[in-house]
């Protein structure tokens, strides 16, 4: 067993499982559990954040970039991180230099932020795919509709932004509601698909955890999408419209693990061309957004 695997696995399924929870899951003492989980959050391992689902925010179109540089990628990477847009930004080894996702409001915006990224300094090409479906991830909550929220709500998103794992009694003294009332607002925002809270671990060669991208091409998709939804190294899986079909990010403690991953993936029924990437430094991960949107009451 890997303890903070396991750990951290939990964590992105739920980013305010209780301690008690966690401890009995792991079959750990609740004391284990809580040292582990402070030295992992405390050395930034580890950060649980709440992301505020795209579709509530307006942002219909997600899109995986993929850029090759003239000369150093960090050049790129500077003002790539700088944009709004981007949520994730890596500098990787493969066919590309980095790539970076996006989420915007139209395919009208996505052009126009196409545009801005080629005029960069630096930048020799770009190829995207854009999302038609995601499959599986842990920042993508599923928004039901039909929620509107108030200040108060808008305030305690910011809280759970910056650290998804606040007491409600600290998030209660923050917006001056009771720690019961605010356990109810924010179970709303879950339920509701409004949030997400999960965590997000620091991969990358210089991190525990190795991460690669995966861009696959099919003939029948009916068993990679349940390899890749119930797969415990998968972090995110889409369906895509571009170059491949389906795109993927594994996470594994060593490159071993990462090519077992793949050879499964290979194997699977309707698999007709496999492509990755290693992800050697991520660069952004940030899913935090001002909450602008026309729907909120204040």
């Amino acid at each position: 067993m890997d303890f903070d695997a396991d750990l951290i696995r939990a964590l992105q399924e739920d980013g305010r499982a209780s301690i008690r929870s966690l401890a009995d899951r792991l079959s750990q003492t609740r004391a284990a559990v809580a040292a582990r989980l402070r030295t992992l959050l405390d050395d930034r391992t580890v950060r649980v954040v709440a992301a505020v689902d795209p579709v509530f925010l307006g942002q219909h179109v997600l899109a995986h970039v993929s850029i090759r540089t003239e000369g150093a990628a960090s050049v790129v990477a500077e003002p790539l991180r700088d944009m709004t847009e981007t949520v994730f930004v890596s500098a990787v080894g493969g066919a590309h230099d980095l790539v970076t996702e996006v989420r915007l409001g139209s395919m009208a915006e996505l052009h126009d932020l196409l545009a801005r990224i080629r005029a960069l300094d630096g930048v020799l090409d770009i190829n995207t795919i854009i999302y038609s479906t995601v499959v599986k991830g842990f920042f993508v909550s599923d928004y039901h509709g039909d929620i509107t929220l108030d200040a108060i709500d808008e305030a305690l998103i910011e809280q759970l932004q910056s650290d998804g794992r606040k007491s409600f009694r600290a998030l209660g003294e923050a917006v001056r509601l009771s720690p019961s009332a605010v356990a109810t607002r924010v179970q709303r925002l879950i339920d509701g698909g409004v949030i997400k809270i999960s965590a997000v671990e620091a991969r990358g060669l210089a991190h525990r955890q190795l991460s690669m991208g995966v861009g696959v091409n099919l003939d029948d998709d009916t068993a990679i999408v349940e390899e890749l939804r119930s797969g415990r190294g998968v972090d995110f899986a889409a369906r895509t419209l571009g170059r491949f079909d389906m795109v993927a990010t594994l996470v594994e403690p060593s490159a071993g693990a990462l090519y077992a991953s793949l050879e499964r993936l290979r194997a699977l029924p309707g698999v007709t061309r496999i492509e990755a990437w290693l992800h050697l430094a991520v660069l952004k991960e940030d899913y935090a957004r001002t909450l602008r949107d026309p729907r909120i009451s204040v």
